[in-house]
């Protein structure tokens, strides 16, 4: 299988969860203590997947279906990690991605209905295989990550209400529970130190595991 690599982290949750917050805490962390660290986002991350997320986002094609959606998410990230992650993590880098394949999963799988086992068989094709070491999943409830997000511009996704993404949570917390020594899920209505706590906490336990060394 794969030889011995770096350190693939991803990043899950309902947009204004904190996602983007703990991993700038950790990269900062990782980084004081001489690991290599990149960082990146889904949909995005490559110029090719930056044009992708241009379409995924924007609120003027809500008649997308969910398998053009799904296919899409699919198409950028294979290009993700094609360009960026795999060639990072085979020098021994530690990548932290906001959002992965388990947003698909939950948005694709679960919240509009085509089933998680044919999205992950999609996505494994897509991706070659490469599932995260390490997963965080910051829960919030009630459409909270709505409403910490409503004086920015509505997205597509966005658009679809606080049903939408009851559903994609509820999509979430069955992954967490097929998938529970991967994913890990964090209470996002915590304060933000003693939620970064608890990811340090985890991160250092995988690296451990994995038998990765720093520079220092």
């Amino acid at each position: 299988m794969e030889k011995k690599r770096g350190l693939l982290i991803t990043f899950e949750g309902s947009d204004g969860a904190g996602k983007s917050t703990q991993i700038q805490l950790l990269q900062e962390y990782l980084r004081e203590k001489g690991y290599q660290v990149i960082i990146s986002r889904e949909p995005g991350g490559t110029v090719i997947g930056e044009r992708i997320r241009e379409i995924l986002k924007n609120p003027d094609f809500q008649e997308m279906s969910p398998v053009a959606e799904a296919l899409l998410f699919a198409a950028s990230r294979s290009q993700h990690v094609a360009e960026v992650v795999r060639p990072a993590l085979e020098k021994g880098y530690i990548v932290l991605l906001d959002r992965y394949i388990d947003s698909s999963l939950a948005y694709q799988g679960f919240a509009r209905g085509l089933g998680w086992k044919k999205v992950m068989e999609m996505n494994d094709w897509a991706t070659g295989g490469l599932l995260p070491d390490l997963t965080f999943f910051l829960f919030l409830g009630g459409g909270m990550g709505l409403k910490r997000k409503e004086e920015y511009p509505t997205d597509r996704f966005e658009g679809g209400g606080v049903e939408l993404q009851e559903r994609v949570i509820q999509g979430y917390r069955e992954l967490a529970r097929l998938y529970p020594q991967r994913i890990v899920t964090l209470d996002a209505t915590m304060k933000t130190q003693d939620i970064f706590g608890m990811v340090k906490e985890k991160v250092e336990e995988r690296i451990r595991q994995k038998g990765l060394t720093s520079e220092t």
